[in-house]
Protein backbone atom coordinates (compact mmCIF):
# COMPACT_ATOMS: atom_id res chain seq x y z
CA UNK A 1 0.00 0.00 0.00
CA UNK A 2 2.85 2.62 0.93
CA UNK A 3 4.71 1.37 -2.44
CA UNK A 4 1.42 2.08 -4.59
CA UNK A 5 0.87 5.48 -3.07
CA UNK A 6 4.68 6.42 -3.58
CA UNK A 7 3.79 5.45 -7.55
CA UNK A 8 1.47 7.79 -7.29
CA UNK A 9 3.19 10.31 -6.09
CA UNK A 10 6.20 9.78 -8.41
CA UNK A 11 3.97 10.47 -11.59
CA UNK A 12 4.48 13.29 -14.12
CA UNK A 13 0.93 15.81 -14.87
CA UNK A 14 1.13 16.75 -18.66
CA UNK A 15 -2.16 18.74 -18.61
CA UNK A 16 -0.82 21.92 -17.74
CA UNK A 17 1.78 21.80 -20.41
CA UNK A 18 -0.31 21.17 -22.99
CA UNK A 19 -2.66 23.53 -22.21
CA UNK A 20 -0.13 26.35 -22.26
CA UNK A 21 1.25 25.16 -25.68
CA UNK A 22 -2.40 25.04 -27.15
CA UNK A 23 -2.77 28.81 -25.97
CA UNK A 24 0.35 29.72 -27.43
CA UNK A 25 -0.85 28.07 -30.99
CA UNK A 26 -3.98 29.78 -30.53
CA UNK A 27 -2.50 33.30 -29.84
CA UNK A 28 -0.34 32.46 -32.83
CA UNK A 29 -3.09 32.05 -35.28
CA UNK A 30 -5.22 35.19 -33.45
CA UNK A 31 -2.01 37.42 -34.51
CA UNK A 32 -1.85 35.81 -37.95
CA UNK A 33 -5.43 36.95 -38.76
CA UNK A 34 -5.18 40.10 -37.44
CA UNK A 35 -2.25 40.78 -39.53
CA UNK A 36 -3.76 39.32 -42.72
CA UNK A 37 -7.37 41.51 -42.13
CA UNK A 38 -4.68 44.73 -41.66
CA UNK A 39 -2.89 43.65 -44.90
CA UNK A 40 -6.22 43.22 -46.83
CA UNK A 41 -7.45 46.67 -45.10
CA UNK A 42 -4.64 48.23 -46.87
CA UNK A 43 -4.74 46.26 -49.80
CA UNK A 44 -8.74 47.45 -50.31
CA UNK A 45 -7.63 51.00 -49.32
CA UNK A 46 -4.86 51.24 -52.33
CA UNK A 47 -7.44 49.59 -55.07
CA UNK A 48 -10.12 52.12 -53.74
CA UNK A 49 -7.94 54.71 -53.84
CA UNK A 50 -6.55 53.54 -57.58
CA UNK A 51 -10.33 53.49 -58.55
CA UNK A 52 -11.31 57.22 -57.43
CA UNK A 53 -8.09 58.10 -59.09
CA UNK A 54 -8.95 56.57 -62.31
CA UNK A 55 -12.86 57.57 -61.82
CA UNK A 56 -11.05 61.28 -61.73
CA UNK A 57 -8.97 61.65 -64.43
CA UNK A 58 -12.39 59.69 -66.55
CA UNK A 59 -14.05 62.98 -65.41
CA UNK A 60 -11.13 65.37 -66.32
CA UNK A 61 -11.09 63.82 -70.20
CA UNK A 62 -15.02 63.73 -70.44
CA UNK A 63 -14.38 67.85 -68.81
CA UNK A 64 -11.77 68.75 -71.49
CA UNK A 65 -13.79 66.80 -74.21
CA UNK A 66 -16.87 68.81 -73.42
CA UNK A 67 -14.35 71.75 -73.60
CA UNK A 68 -12.90 71.10 -76.99
CA UNK A 69 -16.09 70.41 -78.00
CA UNK A 70 -17.12 74.12 -76.98
CA UNK A 71 -14.17 75.32 -78.06
CA UNK A 72 -15.05 73.85 -81.63
CA UNK A 73 -18.54 75.42 -81.51
CA UNK A 74 -17.22 78.39 -80.18
CA UNK A 75 -15.49 79.37 -83.89
CA UNK A 76 -16.40 82.26 -85.54
CA UNK A 77 -14.59 83.79 -88.80
CA UNK A 78 -13.25 86.80 -88.81
CA UNK A 79 -15.77 89.03 -89.68
CA UNK A 80 -18.28 88.26 -87.50
CA UNK A 81 -15.72 88.36 -84.79
CA UNK A 82 -14.88 91.82 -85.38
CA UNK A 83 -18.58 92.87 -85.25
CA UNK A 84 -19.11 91.44 -81.79
CA UNK A 85 -15.74 93.32 -80.92
CA UNK A 86 -16.70 96.72 -82.00
CA UNK A 87 -20.20 96.26 -80.65
CA UNK A 88 -18.64 94.98 -77.23
CA UNK A 89 -16.35 98.26 -77.54
CA UNK A 90 -19.57 100.65 -78.24
CA UNK A 91 -21.16 99.12 -75.68
CA UNK A 92 -17.72 99.34 -72.89
CA UNK A 93 -17.14 103.00 -74.28
CA UNK A 94 -21.03 103.85 -73.55
CA UNK A 95 -20.61 102.29 -69.73
CA UNK A 96 -17.74 103.95 -69.11
CA UNK A 97 -19.18 107.56 -70.23
CA UNK A 98 -22.19 106.82 -67.61
CA UNK A 99 -19.80 105.77 -64.76
CA UNK A 100 -17.50 108.44 -65.62
CA UNK A 101 -20.63 110.61 -65.38
CA UNK A 102 -21.34 109.21 -61.44
CA UNK A 103 -17.58 109.39 -60.58
CA UNK A 104 -18.42 111.71 -57.79
CA UNK A 105 -20.92 110.04 -56.67
CA UNK A 106 -19.17 107.42 -54.98
CA UNK A 107 -16.01 104.80 -55.12
CA UNK A 108 -17.70 101.42 -56.31
CA UNK A 109 -18.60 103.89 -59.64
CA UNK A 110 -15.11 105.23 -60.02
CA UNK A 111 -13.76 101.05 -59.69
CA UNK A 112 -16.42 100.11 -62.50
CA UNK A 113 -15.33 102.66 -64.87
CA UNK A 114 -11.74 101.57 -64.18
CA UNK A 115 -12.87 97.83 -65.30
CA UNK A 116 -14.46 98.96 -68.07
CA UNK A 117 -11.65 101.10 -69.41
CA UNK A 118 -9.49 97.52 -69.31
CA UNK A 119 -12.07 95.72 -70.93
CA UNK A 120 -12.45 98.52 -73.54
CA UNK A 121 -8.39 98.65 -73.78
CA UNK A 122 -8.29 94.66 -74.36
CA UNK A 123 -11.12 95.22 -77.09
CA UNK A 124 -9.46 97.89 -78.94
CA UNK A 125 -6.15 95.31 -79.27
CA UNK A 126 -8.10 92.27 -80.02
CA UNK A 127 -10.36 95.02 -82.64
CA UNK A 128 -6.63 96.36 -84.15
CA UNK A 129 -5.16 93.07 -84.73
CA UNK A 130 -8.71 91.80 -86.94
CA UNK A 131 -8.56 94.80 -88.55
CA UNK A 132 -4.93 94.37 -89.42
CA UNK A 133 -5.72 90.61 -90.74
CA UNK A 134 -8.51 92.37 -92.62
CA UNK A 135 -6.01 95.03 -93.94
CA UNK A 136 -3.90 92.12 -94.98
CA UNK A 137 -6.66 90.54 -96.95
CA UNK A 138 -8.00 93.74 -98.33
CA UNK A 139 -4.11 94.55 -99.75
CA UNK A 140 -4.48 90.57 -100.96
CA UNK A 141 -7.14 90.78 -102.47
CA UNK A 142 -6.41 94.50 -104.17
CA UNK A 143 -2.95 92.53 -105.46
CA UNK A 144 -4.91 90.04 -107.18
CA UNK A 145 -7.22 92.23 -108.76
CA UNK A 146 -4.73 93.74 -110.23
CA UNK A 147 -2.80 90.27 -111.46
CA UNK A 148 -6.62 89.90 -113.37
CA UNK A 149 -6.69 93.73 -114.71
CA UNK A 150 -3.36 93.02 -116.04
CA UNK A 151 -4.35 89.75 -117.59
CA UNK A 152 -7.70 90.83 -118.53
CA UNK A 153 -5.79 93.99 -120.58
CA UNK A 154 -3.00 91.60 -122.11
CA UNK A 155 -6.06 89.18 -123.08
CA UNK A 156 -7.66 91.79 -125.03
CA UNK A 157 -4.55 93.36 -126.54
CA UNK A 158 -3.95 89.71 -127.88
CA UNK A 159 -7.25 89.54 -128.88
CA UNK A 160 -6.59 92.46 -130.67
CA UNK A 161 -3.81 91.91 -132.64
CA UNK A 162 -5.27 88.42 -133.60
CA UNK A 163 -7.88 90.47 -135.19
CA UNK A 164 -5.65 92.36 -136.70
CA UNK A 165 -3.53 89.09 -137.83
CA UNK A 166 -6.70 87.27 -139.08
CA UNK A 167 -7.27 90.47 -140.89
CA UNK A 168 -3.54 90.92 -142.62
CA UNK A 169 -3.77 87.27 -143.09
CA UNK A 170 -7.04 87.26 -145.13
CA UNK A 171 -6.22 90.21 -147.30
CA UNK A 172 -2.34 88.63 -147.85
CA UNK A 173 -4.55 85.95 -148.84
CA UNK A 174 -7.02 87.45 -151.32
CA UNK A 175 -3.45 89.20 -152.55
CA UNK A 176 -1.66 85.79 -152.96
CA UNK A 177 -4.60 83.99 -154.73
CA UNK A 178 -4.84 86.92 -156.91
CA UNK A 179 -1.11 87.01 -157.87
CA UNK A 180 -1.21 82.76 -158.29
CA UNK A 181 -3.94 83.67 -160.89
CA UNK A 182 -2.19 85.82 -162.27
CA UNK A 183 0.88 83.54 -162.54
CA UNK A 184 -1.51 81.29 -163.91
CA UNK A 185 -2.79 83.31 -166.70
CA UNK A 186 0.87 84.44 -167.95
CA UNK A 187 1.86 80.86 -167.21
CA UNK A 188 -1.41 79.36 -169.39
CA UNK A 189 -0.21 82.08 -172.12
CA UNK A 190 3.62 80.74 -172.09
CA UNK A 191 2.13 77.36 -172.18
CA UNK A 192 -0.21 78.29 -175.61
CA UNK A 193 3.19 80.04 -176.91
CA UNK A 194 5.48 76.65 -176.28
CA UNK A 195 3.03 74.69 -178.01
CA UNK A 196 2.41 76.89 -181.05
CA UNK A 197 6.13 76.32 -181.61
CA UNK A 198 6.12 72.99 -180.54
CA UNK A 199 3.40 72.33 -183.34
CA UNK A 200 5.59 74.26 -186.09
CA UNK A 201 8.69 72.08 -185.35
CA UNK A 202 7.15 68.64 -185.08
CA UNK A 203 4.84 69.16 -187.68
CA UNK A 204 1.69 67.03 -188.26
CA UNK A 205 3.61 63.74 -187.32
CA UNK A 206 0.92 60.67 -186.54
CA UNK A 207 3.03 59.31 -183.68
CA UNK A 208 3.42 62.44 -181.61
CA UNK A 209 -0.20 63.95 -180.58
CA UNK A 210 -0.99 66.77 -178.14
CA UNK A 211 -3.66 65.44 -175.43
CA UNK A 212 -5.15 68.39 -173.30
CA UNK A 213 -2.07 70.33 -172.05
CA UNK A 214 0.11 67.45 -172.99
CA UNK A 215 2.67 66.67 -175.84
CA UNK A 216 2.10 62.76 -177.00
CA UNK A 217 5.31 60.78 -178.34
CA UNK A 218 5.37 57.24 -178.73
CA UNK A 219 8.25 55.68 -177.50
CA UNK A 220 9.05 53.87 -180.82
CA UNK A 221 10.17 57.60 -181.93
CA UNK A 222 12.95 57.61 -179.41
CA UNK A 223 13.20 53.95 -178.14
CA UNK A 224 14.03 50.38 -179.19
CA UNK A 225 11.83 47.71 -177.49
CA UNK A 226 13.25 47.41 -174.26
CA UNK A 227 15.65 49.67 -173.91
CA UNK A 228 16.33 53.18 -172.70
CA UNK A 229 18.87 54.62 -175.32
CA UNK A 230 18.10 57.34 -177.45
CA UNK A 231 20.02 56.08 -180.51
CA UNK A 232 17.40 56.58 -183.34
CA UNK A 233 18.41 59.84 -185.47
CA UNK A 234 14.36 60.93 -186.00
CA UNK A 235 13.79 60.86 -182.41
CA UNK A 236 16.82 63.26 -182.06
CA UNK A 237 16.19 65.54 -184.34
CA UNK A 238 12.64 66.21 -182.27
CA UNK A 239 14.45 66.84 -179.48
CA UNK A 240 16.85 69.05 -180.75
CA UNK A 241 13.86 70.81 -181.86
CA UNK A 242 12.10 70.58 -178.58
CA UNK A 243 15.32 71.79 -176.65
CA UNK A 244 15.70 75.35 -179.26
CA UNK A 245 11.75 75.86 -178.02
CA UNK A 246 12.76 75.21 -174.53
CA UNK A 247 15.72 77.73 -174.87
CA UNK A 248 13.66 80.39 -176.34
CA UNK A 249 10.74 80.19 -173.68
CA UNK A 250 13.53 80.16 -171.03
CA UNK A 251 14.32 83.94 -172.36
CA UNK A 252 10.75 85.08 -172.66
CA UNK A 253 9.09 83.75 -168.98
CA UNK A 254 10.10 85.58 -166.34
CA UNK A 255 12.66 84.02 -163.35
CA UNK A 256 9.64 84.42 -160.72
CA UNK A 257 7.34 81.95 -162.25
CA UNK A 258 8.20 78.47 -161.24
CA UNK A 259 8.00 76.80 -164.08
CA UNK A 260 9.23 73.52 -165.42
CA UNK A 261 8.61 70.84 -168.20
CA UNK A 262 7.71 67.20 -166.41
CA UNK A 263 9.17 64.83 -169.13
CA UNK A 264 7.27 61.26 -168.08
CA UNK A 265 7.73 57.58 -168.75
CA UNK A 266 5.00 55.18 -169.62
CA UNK A 267 4.86 51.65 -171.24
CA UNK A 268 2.29 49.06 -171.92
CA UNK A 269 1.14 46.75 -169.59
CA UNK A 270 2.88 43.77 -170.48
CA UNK A 271 6.29 42.46 -169.22
CA UNK A 272 9.80 42.86 -170.14
CA UNK A 273 12.38 39.99 -170.79
CA UNK A 274 15.44 42.40 -170.10
CA UNK A 275 18.73 41.74 -168.01
CA UNK A 276 19.39 46.09 -167.68
CA UNK A 277 15.32 46.19 -165.94
CA UNK A 278 13.55 44.54 -163.17
CA UNK A 279 10.28 45.37 -164.84
CA UNK A 280 8.22 47.91 -166.61
CA UNK A 281 8.44 50.73 -164.22
CA UNK A 282 12.38 51.03 -163.80
CA UNK A 283 12.24 50.86 -167.87
CA UNK A 284 9.60 53.85 -167.64
CA UNK A 285 12.08 56.03 -165.25
CA UNK A 286 15.24 55.19 -167.41
CA UNK A 287 13.55 56.57 -170.65
CA UNK A 288 12.20 59.50 -169.07
CA UNK A 289 15.49 60.32 -167.52
CA UNK A 290 17.07 59.53 -170.82
CA UNK A 291 15.43 62.42 -172.49
CA UNK A 292 15.91 64.66 -169.54
CA UNK A 293 19.89 64.42 -169.56
CA UNK A 294 19.43 64.87 -173.73
CA UNK A 295 17.97 67.89 -172.94
CA UNK A 296 20.24 69.50 -170.54
CA UNK A 297 23.17 67.98 -172.72
CA UNK A 298 21.61 70.71 -175.50
CA UNK A 299 21.75 74.09 -173.09
CA UNK A 300 18.62 73.37 -171.15
CA UNK A 301 18.45 74.50 -167.54
CA UNK A 302 18.08 71.26 -165.12
CA UNK A 303 15.80 73.67 -162.71
CA UNK A 304 13.53 73.32 -165.87
CA UNK A 305 13.20 69.76 -166.07
CA UNK A 306 11.42 67.28 -164.31
CA UNK A 307 11.37 63.40 -164.98
CA UNK A 308 8.89 60.83 -163.85
CA UNK A 309 7.81 57.13 -164.78
CA UNK A 310 4.56 55.59 -164.59
CA UNK A 311 5.09 52.11 -166.14
CA UNK A 312 1.83 50.52 -166.35
CA UNK A 313 -0.32 52.05 -164.19
CA UNK A 314 -1.15 55.39 -166.23
CA UNK A 315 -3.14 53.98 -169.22
CA UNK A 316 -4.41 55.51 -171.93
CA UNK A 317 -6.32 52.71 -174.30
CA UNK A 318 -7.04 49.31 -171.85
CA UNK A 319 -7.67 47.27 -174.83
CA UNK A 320 -5.66 44.27 -174.73
CA UNK A 321 -4.68 44.93 -178.58
CA UNK A 322 -1.40 45.74 -180.35
CA UNK A 323 -2.93 48.83 -181.28
CA UNK A 324 -3.45 49.92 -177.42
CA UNK A 325 -0.49 48.45 -176.47
CA UNK A 326 1.33 50.75 -178.30
CA UNK A 327 -0.30 53.96 -177.44
CA UNK A 328 0.56 53.33 -174.03
CA UNK A 329 3.79 53.29 -174.97
CA UNK A 330 4.85 56.76 -174.64
CA UNK A 331 6.58 59.81 -173.68
CA UNK A 332 4.52 62.86 -172.59
CA UNK A 333 5.78 66.44 -172.28
CA UNK A 334 3.77 68.79 -169.58
CA UNK A 335 4.97 72.31 -169.00
CA UNK A 336 3.52 73.04 -165.71
CA UNK A 337 4.62 74.63 -161.79
CA UNK A 338 7.25 73.46 -160.14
Amino acid sequence: MALARARRDSGMNYWPGFVDVLSSFILAIIFLLTVFVFVQFYLTQEVTGKDTALSRLTAQIAQLTELLSLEKTGKLNLEEQLSMLRSSLTAAEGERDRYKGLYDGGGDAQGKATELSGQIDAVRRLSARALAQVEVLNQQIAALRRQLSALEEALDASEKKDKESQSRIADLGQRLNVALAQRVQELSRYRSDFFGRLRAILGNRPDIRIVGDRFVFQSEVFFDTGRATLDKPEGLAELDGLATALLELEKKIPGEIPWVLRVDGHTDVRGINSPQFRNNWELSVARAISVVQYLIAKGVSPQRLVAAGFGEFQPIDTDKTEEAYSRNRRIELKLTER
